[in-house]
């Protein structure tokens, strides 16, 4: 039977052939070499021939996969320097310690993890002994992302360093009565020593790429050199299994992101059993990051190995390994030398001859204990190699074993994940084996003491010296004493409260005007970061591409095709917009690291990352916890907003609901303002808080969320009434009264209503109010709601004062203090975003909305689908006007007759 692939035509049978003869040449050695040798020895050839092709320089596809070892030799490897037993000491001790934290909290019930630092150890300790850049190192020393689940042994090693006590080990996961330590790294609980929280799969990797980046422009753009920082991302191997952990890999490469090292720990496990049961999950991971172009390191084996592959001289070795899938590697670890010889050798004539020559000691010393992220020499090359190569990221694959230096009860345990405690005699073994000088009697009533050489003992010394030389302690979040930013001019944010007159104006529009005023103020306009996702024309930003530039480390190599127009698509290398594409997850990662550029870098950034707002919240919600956790500055801008705005998009653009998700989100200031002048005020407000003078007891490690619309409408001029300003920015003000929008009201004695809007439902209550007055004899006054969350947070906050015995009256209750009849709330949400206030309010509460899925049509008739149409307001305002008794109940009937609805 003839083989499909022999027939296959290939893409170089369409290449013209300038010498047949030599082709036929080198495709019959390659045959000859098959028969002769084994297809085997062909596929060796061919790759040694391909990795000489691509060490030249010759153009040729990238190798993807190569052999199962290690990709730097052994006797390629250089010397680590320092003493590496003061390190082996050092790194016992936190691995006792790590285990000792969790172990003693788990009387508590509150968990833990052990299995992971026992894996990654040498990982961090190698790193924190010779690579790491501490806060006073050049530049702001380097960026770490700590994998979630190994924070044992990161607070193991700031006790032994003297950051944390004994007290604070014993409040792992304790935080609510003080000197508590959060459970993974979560900067805005332990400000001092976290800065990136990671425990969220996927998103330490994602962030860490866009760190590198914008390390990179603040570089370029000559906000600060950072050159000299690198970034560190430390991930599992299942945790890749998230689309996020590999979403910006061509990125990185395309940019060329040196300065950037991923460290995947391949202990081959997950949460409940193997990562790549019959696959290799080191060889998917190596030809998933060459084809996106990275540089790729993989330390695999120990040193033990280096007897068994200089006695491989058939590749039989290297064979198996290739073939053995991870969850078989996971059995050997917990079987005996009985097992591996038959299992392992015993599958190849050679092999069984090369087992013959090992002894059981030796076997199981290299498949139970020995690979290449156990071993600081192994971890110390791959480090060294990743930090010297230029142009391109590294990852390096380190194989380790989940639990190690645990016990056999946890080494390679399918269940390890969730074992929370070692017992005392587990822990005695452990000690033996860590050699550490620890009694039996030091385990006082079943409790396993934690363990510290002395303040002044050499180990700390080494250690703390090792730090100092390397730019000071690690992690550690900096709280620079940072100048406030100059306020911009005054006049920048006046010129709205004017109004825009007889044009009709988009609240989108009225934002990217005010930007473009910002960013030309001379001493903070430099400082903004605009953020797009391939949305800048839809949002009327295109006038910003040639006065600021789109940044590109390359520059623009190419003549745009709209280079004679005004307005052409312009890249710089200093370029300040990020427009980064069609990705909100990474808009949001340029974001999370612009916003917390205070901290990182000493340098006050100022992003504001503009986007369609159903794909904010919705899509990535989970990166806006991230940002709060990081204590994040700055704007979230969610463009397009409502549900009734958009016309022709439909379900999957229409957001009805991102105010919803964003109230959950206590670092989050959510506005939805109806006006220009509404927008300037909260983002003048905002600047202040976040980046000027912040009012006593306000906290500055906020964001805002402003929902803003493409419905070009009237923008009035600001309201001169008192306390319009204070309004706007705890979410409530009046508007107008009937009286004073100049509506008829027949009857002196009229029935009144409060009608409360928010955004564009504003202009839906104004037309309503005017049909109140002239059709059914209905005075209203309309407020606008700038804020609901707002208000609900300072009534929640007026309760808690009220139980602690303080006398204090929610915000939105004096704001309606006196307001005549009931309250009808819309918005172009869903019901429950007004109704976070109706408990608060005393008048007679009743809200629309537009709940239920979005729906193509022209916006008159999907509002009028929802029922917050100015009609519909109406009928609901008369329905509850009838309940009271202030109008005839059969006008609601004919109101709903008139209007057809």
């Amino acid at each position: 039977m003839t083989d499909p692939q022999a027939i296959q035509p290939s893409a170089l049978d369409q290449l013209p052939d300038r010498d047949p003869e030599e082709t036929a040449e080198w495709q019959a050695s390659l045959d000859a070499v098959a028969k002769a040798a084994g297809p085997h020895r062909a596929a060796y050839l061919m790759r040694r021939t391909l990795e000489r092709a691509e060490g030249n320089g010759i153009a040729l596809p990238k190798l993807l996969e190569t052999d199962y070892v290690n990709t730097i030799p052994t006797a390629a490897e250089p010397s680590a320097p320092g003493d590496p037993e003061m390190e082996r000491r050092i790194t016992a001790w936190n691995r006792w310690n790590a285990a000792a934290m969790v172990t003693r909290g788990s009387k508590h019930g509150v968990g833990g993890h052990i299995a992971t630092f026992a894996s990654a150890a040498w990982l961090y300790e190698t790193g924190f002994n010779h690579f790491f850049q501490g806060k006073e190192a050049d530049g702001s020393g380097d960026q770490l992302y700590i994998q979630g689940h190994a924070s044992p042994g990161i607070y193991a090693r700031a006790f032994l360093d003297g950051r944390l006590t004994e007290r604070h080990l014993d409040n792992f996961r304790q935080e609510s009565g003080g000197e508590g330590l959060p459970s993974y790294p979560h900067p805005r609980r332990l400000p001092w020593l976290w800065e990136f929280p990671t425990v969220s799969m996927g998103l330490g990797p994602l962030s860490a790429i866009y760190q590198a980046r914008f390390n990179r422009y603040l570089t370029n753009r000559g906000i600060k050199d950072v050159s000299a920082s690198h970034v560190w991302a430390f991930l599992g191997d299942g945790e890749m299994d998230e689309p996020e952990s590999t979403a910006a890999l061509a990125l990185a490469s395309r940019e060329g992101l040196d300065n950037l090292t991923f460290v995947i720990n391949c202990n081959l496990q997950r949460l409940d059993g193997p990562v790549r049961a019959n696959f290799k999950i080191v060889q998917e991971l190596e030809a998933q990051f060459r084809g996106a172009g990275w540089n790729v390191i993989k330390s695999l084996w120990g040193s033990a190995w280096d007897e068994l592959f200089q006695l491989d001289t058939t590749g039989a070795l290297v064979r198996r390994l290739r073939e053995v899938p991870d969850a078989q590697v996971q059995t050997y670890q917990t079987r005996g030398a009985a097992y591996i010889r038959e299992d392992f050798f015993g599958k190849d004539p050679a092999l069984a001859e090369m087992a013959k020559l090992l002894s059981d000691d030796k076997i199981l010393e290299c498949f139970h204990l020995s690979r290449g992220g156990h071993e600081a020499r192994k971890v110390y090359a791959a480090y060294k190699a990743a930090v010297e190569f230029k142009g391109a990221p590294t990852v390096i694959l380190a194989q380790t074993v989940k639990g190690h230096t645990l016990g056999e009860g946890f080494a390679s345990k399918n269940a390890n994940h969730q074992m929370k405690k070692l017992s005392v005699d587990e822990f005695k073994a452990m000690r033996d084996l860590l050699e550490l000088p620890i009694s039996d009697a030091q385990f006082v009533d079943g409790v396993v003491p934690y363990g510290h050489p002395g303040a002044d003992s050499p180990e700390v010394r080494y250690l703390q010296e090792r730090r100092a030389a390397l730019g000071g302690p690690a992690p550690a979040r900096r709280t620079h004493a940072v100048a406030p930013l100059p306020a911009p001019a005054d006049k920048t944010f006046a010129s709205f409260d004017k109004g825009s007159g007889s044009q009709n104006l988009a609240t989108t529009m009225a934002f990217v005007r005010l930007v473009k005023d910002l960013v030309r103020d001379k001493e903070t306009g430099k400082r903004w970061v605009p953020i797009v996702p391939d949305e800048a024309r839809t949002f009327g930003m295109e006038s910003l591409f040639p006065s600021l530039g789109i940044y590109s480390p390359k520059g623009q190599t190419y003549e745009p095709v709209d280079r004679d127009q005004l307005m052409y698509y312009k890249e710089a290398e200093n370029g300040q917009i990020l427009n980064e594409g069609i990705t909100e997850a990474g808009s949001m990662a340029d974001f999370i690291a612009a916003s917390s550029a205070y901290s990182t870098h000493g340098e006050a950034m100022i992003p504001f990352y503009i986007f369609y707002s159903m794909f904010g919240w919705q899509r990535t919600a989970d990166q806006m916890w991230q940002l709060g956790d990081q204590l994040g500055r700055g704007f979230l801008v969610g463009a397009t907003a409502g549900r009734t705005t958009l016309t022709g998009e439909g379900l999957q653009h229409a957001d009805g609901h991102s105010p919803v998700i964003a109230a959950t989100n206590p670092a989050a200031l959510s506005y939805d303002p109806a006006f220009a002048y509404e927008i300037a005020a909260i983002v003048k407000d905002g600047l202040r808080r976040m980046y000027g003078e912040a009012a006593p007891g306000e906290d500055q490690d906020v964001f805002y969320y402003l929902t803003v619309y493409n419905e070009p409408m009237p923008q009035p001029a600001k309201p001169s009434a008192p306390g319009v300003d204070e309004g706007i920015l705890k979410g409530l003000y009046r508007f107008n009264t009937a009286e004073s929008a100049g509506v008829q009201v027949a009857a002196a004695n009229a029935p009144r209503i409060q009608l409360l809007a928010s955004g564009t439902a504003i202009h839906w209550a104004l037309k309503a109010q005017k049909l109140l007055a002239e059709e059914w004899g209905v005075a209203a006054d309309v407020w606008s709601a700038t804020s609901w969350t707002e208000l609900r947070r300072d009534a929640l906050d007026a309760d808690a004062a009220l139980l602690r015995g303080e006398e204090r009256q929610p915000f939105v209750r004096r704001a309606l203090q006196g307001a005549e009849g009931p309250v009808l709330a819309v918005s172009d949400y869903m019901r429950q975003v007004p109704d976070q206030i109706a408990q608060w309010v005393e008048q007679d509460w009743s809200s629309l909305g537009a709940d239920g899925f979005g729906l193509s049509d022209t916006r008159d008739a999907a509002r009028r689908h929802f029922g917050v149409d100015a009609e519909s307001i109406v009928v609901a305002a008369l329905a509850q006007l009838a309940r009271r008794g202030e109008v005839k109940a059969a006008s609601v009937k004919e109101a709903r007759e008139r209007y057809g609805l």
